[in-house]
């Protein structure tokens, strides 16, 4: 299985028609598709379903997209990092990310970085622990930033020293939001969306789940998310009150919504971390150390 190949089937899976594809890559019709018919029976599996005039992918071509996307991903970061072993500082950067206001330390050394060596380029990937901890472990990432509850003990780590406050978003005209904070007994009510990475039981310390106690499994869940600004659409259409943490969701004076933290207080660490034993190329060691250093003022 060629690089070359797997680039082109990437992308007439993302186009979904093989004509297009051929013409944006400067192909003949007839040689992408001869590809890609070796393709499938290198494999041993259809890949498309081929209509009149588009194509979508079977089971098993979903399956190789997937896989195809981080290996075409794994070899440009992995050309980006010889790349940089020359005398000048020049490269890819990536970043998974959770939802935490605590990326602006990370914006900041960017920004320090940027000045210094404009050729460092940066890249963000969000989405929860579980997500960004396969995307880290499999080396589609050089560092991740973790919302407590994780589990920090494989990978080397740095805490930012910030901490996120757990919260109720809500719409600023619903009676709740006269009330400074939100207790317990608020929430029992109310039909709550929250996310899927604040609940997992699989965590040996879970502390959202320690702050319900014996009175999270009779909250009203109506959803659940793993990106707070879908959540807030939802509260914004009264489907729910979304709990998550603070500052992520602007309390301007357009907007229908407001934050209101919980009582008694609930605090998460954030760090971030990246792999142990893991060569980091010339720009990701210089950017740990400007955080490192940054940290200590």
């Amino acid at each position: 299985m060629e690089i070359r190949v797997l680039k082109y089937f990437v992308t007439v899976a993302e186009i979904g028609n093989i004509t297009k594809a051929a013409n944006s890559m400067h192909l003949t019709q007839p040689t992408l598709s001869r590809q890609l018919q070796e393709l499938e029976k290198e494999l041993g599996q259809k890949l498309f379903v081929r209509g009149a005039k588009n194509i979508t992918l079977t089971p098993e071509g979903l399956v190789l997209k997937k896989r195809a996307d981080e290996i075409l991903t794994l070899v440009e970061k992995t050309e980006n990092e010889f790349s940089s072993i020359k005398d000048e500082i020049a490269g890819d950067i990536y970043i998974g990310s959770g939802e935490t206001k605590s990326i602006k330390l990370v914006a900041d050394v960017m920004k320090q970085l940027n000045k210094t060596y404009p050729k460092i380029k940066f890249h963000i990937v969000s989405g929860d622990s579980e997500d960004l901890s396969e995307k880290l472990e499999k080396g589609l990432l050089d560092f991740c930033i973790f919302i407590e509850p994780y589990i920090p003990e494989k990978y080397n780590y740095v805490n930012l020293g910030e901490k996120d406050v757990w919260g109720l978003l809500l719409r600023k005209d619903d009676p709740l939001a006269k009330k400074k904070d939100i207790n317990i007994d608020d929430l029992m009510d109310l039909p709550i969306l929250i996310s899927r990475q604040a609940i997992k039981k699989s965590f040996e310390r879970n502390a959202i789940l320690e702050w319900f106690k014996d009175k999270y499994e009779k909250l009203n869940i109506a959803g659940t998310y793993n990106l707070i600004y879908n959540a807030a659409i939802m509260t914004e259409h009264k489907i729910g009150y979304a709990l998550g943490l603070d500052r992520l969701i602007a309390d301007t004076i357009d907007s229908p919504l407001t934050f209101r933290p919980l009582t008694p207080k609930l605090e998460v660490g954030i760090s971030i971390a990246w792999k142990k034993n893991q060569i980091l190329s010339k720009p990701a060691k210089l950017f740990l150390e400007v955080l490192q250093n940054n940290l200590k003022k």
